[in-house]
């Protein structure tokens, strides 16, 4: 028996507009359903007339944002039987538009967990590794990184974006082809933990010192100490984020 989704009242679709396309918008929003739960693995999705009509946008549209959730491991449409929600072990949950829409629609705790478990297990090799094989470019764009994160602080969309580049730059020091490969995802877990952690407060512990003593551990040419630096900057932020789920 073909279970049904729960419902396009719940899914509200913004007008798109200047560069942003309307399959998208459609995308993003139906990403955000099933990442949400309102789509569970194995829900039928509404037919492309059905979710035209009662949403206003065109087929075409929405055909498109099908493809767009397929490639990304979300849905899948087989003739007769419509288009389904994946089981979640389909899901790439490492590409960084599902994170984006992940913490859109409240991640769990145990998501949440699940991200600071992969950071833990990638980033202070690859902190080990870039403090044995940087250039003085890495360093010198590190620096700036560093720089620029103290200057607008994580609180803000600059400062994020800086503390992003300085953890990209981290893998890229590595010199690891298929270690940078896993720079996007990293990089978009670091942002939206971080987002996550300033909308609920104001953090009490500074988050600087800890970044400033992994950049002097990786300029020393230290790896031993980089990875410890960096296991401990992990740390305090998962600290961090535990502290923001709190009621």
């Amino acid at each position: 028996m073909v279970r049904q989704g729960r419902g396009l009242e719940d899914i509200k679709l913004p007008l798109a507009s200047g560069s942003r396309r309307i399959h998208g918008s459609v995308a993003r929003d139906l990403g955000v359903a099933i990442l949400g739960g309102r789509y569970a693995p194995g829900d039928v999705l509404p037919g492309e007339i059905e979710f035209s009509e009662q949403l206003n946008v065109s087929r075409t549209a929405y055909r498109e944002a099908i493809r767009i959730l397929s490639a990304k491991g979300l849905v899948e449409s087989r003739p007769r039987t419509g288009t389904r929600v994946s089981q979640r072990s389909r899901w790439n949950l490492l590409d960084p538009d599902i994170l984006a829409w992940a913490f859109e629609a409240e991640p769990s705790e145990t998501f949440i967990r699940d991200l600071f478990e992969l950071r833990m297990i990638v980033e202070p090799a690859a902190a080990a590794l870039a403090a044995e094989r940087r250039s003085s470019l890495d360093v010198a764009r590190m620096g700036h990184a560093l720089e620029e994160m103290g200057r607008h602080g994580l609180a803000t969309e600059a400062g994020r974006a800086a503390d992003q580049a300085f953890h990209d730059l981290i893998l890229e020091a590595a010199r690891n082809g298929p270690l940078m490969a896993l720079s996007s995802s990293i990089a978009a877990a670091v942002t939206w933990t971080t987002i996550f952690k300033y909308r609920r407060q104001v953090l009490p512990r500074d988050p600087m010192p800890d970044h400033r003593a992994l950049y002097e551990a990786i300029v020393s040419g230290d790896p031993a100490a980089a990875r410890a630096t960096m296991t401990e900057l992990i740390r305090l932020a998962l600290s961090d984020t535990e502290m923001a789920l709190r009621p």
